[in-house]
C-alpha cells in the first residue's frame, strides 16, 4: 500500500510535503487563474508520482538518454516514463515552440525593430543568475540551467536543462513556470518602484501597418540568420519561425491551426505531466532546490529590472516618446508580460493603450532567450 511507504521509510514525510506543494499549485492554476494550461498538468504529475507504488512512473535516475533507454528495455517503466522519452530527447520543447510560433505576431516587432534592445536587455537576468549560480557552487553547466529561468521561457528552460543539466529539471521547470504563472504579481512592484508616475503616463504613437511580405520574410531571413551566426540556437528559433510562417504564409492556414490549437495542446499536456513526474519526493526536496527557486526568482526580477531600466534610457533618448513600462514585457512570458505592461499604464491612464507596443518586447524576448540558450549551450553543451 501507497500509505504504508509513506509511513515506514525515512523520506516519507518528503512526499506528504510534495502532495501539499502539488494541492497549492492546482489551487493557484484553478481558483486564482495562475497560467492553467501549464500548472495543472505540472502539478497533477507532481501529484502522480508523489503518490508511491502506482507504477506510473518508476525512473528516478539522472544518467541521461542511454540509461533511462536500458530502463525501459528492461520493461520496468510506467506510463510518464515512456512519455518522458519526449523530453529526454528533446523533441518536445521545439514542438511547443512550433506552436508558439504559429499563435505569434511579430508585426509589432517588425514595425518598431528598436523592440529589439528591450527584448535583450530583458535577458540580463539570466546571466546575472548564471554568475550568482556559480558563486553557489554549482557547475557552469548547472548554473546556465539555472540562469535560463530568468528568460521566464518554460520550453526553453527545460530544452537546455536537458541537454546541460538533467538533474535540475524538476526544480528548473517547475521555478520557471511558477515564475511564468506569478508574472502579474511579480512585475508591477518592480516597474513601479523603477519608474516615474510621468513615465508611466506616456502615450505611444501607433505603430505603422506591416505588409504581408514583410512577415513573411521576416521568419526565413531570422532562421538564416540565427542558424548562420548560433547553429545551436537554430533548433529552438527554426521551429519558433516555422510555426509563424505556417500563420503567415496564408496557404497553410490549416497547418497553422493545427499547430496551434491540437499540436499545443497535446504537447503541453504530455510535457506538462513528466515534467511534474520529475519532481518526487525523494529527489526534489534538497537543499539545491531551494538554490534553484530563490536564484531563478533573482533571474526573473533582474530580467524585468533589466528591461525596464533600458526602457528608461530609450524613454530619454527618444525625447520622452518611449513608455519604458514595455520594457517589462521583454521577458518571455507572452503575452502575460504584455499584458501587465498594459494594465500597469492604464493604472495611471485609462486611456493609454500600450498592449501592442508591449507585445514588441515581449517576441524579441522570446528570441532573445533561445538566443541565450543557444550561446550557453555552445560553450558547455
Amino acid at each position: 500500500m501507497g500509505i504504508t511507504t509513506i509511513v515506514t521509510t525515512n523520506d516519507g514525510w518528503k512526499y506528504i510535503v510534495m502532495i501539499g506543494v502539488a494541492c497549492v499549485l492546482l489551487y493557484l492554476a484553478i481558483a486564482k487563474g495562475f497560467e492553467p494550461l501549464l500548472l495543472v498538468p505540472i502539478a497533477f504529475g507532481m501529484l502522480l508520482v508523489n503518490l508511491p507504488n502506482t507504477g506510473i512512473h518508476m525512473y528516478n535516475g539522472h544518467g541521461g538518454v542511454k540509461d533511462l533507454f536500458e530502463f525501459l528495455g528492461k520493461g520496468n517503466g510506467g506510463l510518464l516514463d515512456y512519455l518522458g522519452l519526449g523530453k529526454e530527447l528533446g523533441i518536445f520543447p521545439p514542438l511547443i515552440f512550433v506552436g508558439i510560433g504559429a499563435m505569434t505576431d511579430f508585426g509589432p516587432l517588425i514595425a518598431n525593430p528598436k523592440s529589439l534592445l528591450l527584448g535583450g536587455a530583458a535577458q540580463l537576468g539570466i546571466f546575472f543568475a548564471f554568475l550568482g549560480a556559480l558563486l553557489l557552487g554549482f557547475d557552469p553547466s548547472e548554473a546556465s540551467s539555472i540562469g535560463i529561468i530568468g528568460g521566464a521561457d518554460g520550453p526553453t528552460a527545460i530544452y537546455l536543462t536537458t541537454k546541460l543539466a538533467p538533474h535540475l529539471l524538476g526544480s528548473v521547470a517547475v521555478a520557471a513556470y511558477s515564475y511564468m504563472a506569478l508574472v502579474p504579481v511579480i512585475q508591477p512592484p518592480i516597474m513601479k518602484a523603477l519608474t516615474t508616475k510621468e513615465q508611466r503616463m506616456v502615450k505611444m504613437e501607433q505603430l505603422r501597418q506591416v505588409s504581408r511580405l514583410e512577415k513573411i520574410i521576416f521568419p526565413v531571413a531570422v532562421t538564416v540568420i540565427v542558424s548562420l551566426l548560433l547553429p545551436s540556437a537554430g533548433t529552438l528559433v527554426g521551429m519558433l519561425m516555422f510555426g509563424n510562417l505556417l500563420k503567415e504564409a496564408g496557404c497553410t492556414n490549416r497547418l497553422a491551426e493545427v499547430a496551434s490549437n491540437g499540436l499545443m495542446s497535446v504537447i503541453t499536456i504530455m510535457l506538462g505531466l513528466v515534467v511534474g513526474a520529475t519532481t518526487s519526493g525523494d529527489t526534489f526536496i534538497t537543499w539545491d532546490t531551494i538554490k534553484v527557486v530563490i536564484l531563478g526568482l533573482t533571474a526573473f526580477c533582474v530580467g524585468t529590472a533589466g528591461g525596464v531600466l533600458f526602457g528608461k534610457i530609450m524613454y530619454y533618448t527618444s525625447g520622452k516618446k518611449i513608455n519604458p513600462l514595455i520594457g517589462a514585457a521583454g521577458v518571455s512570458a507572452v503575452p502575460m508580460a504584455a499584458r501587465v505592461a498594459q494594465k500597469v499604464g492604464q493604472e495611471e491612464c485609462p486611456s493609454n493603450f500600450l498592449l501592442m507596443h508591449a507585445m514588441g518586447p515581449n517576441v524579441a524576448g522570446v528570441i532573445g532567450s533561445a538566443i541565450a540558450a543557444g550561446i550557453l549551450l555552445s560553450i558547455y553543451g
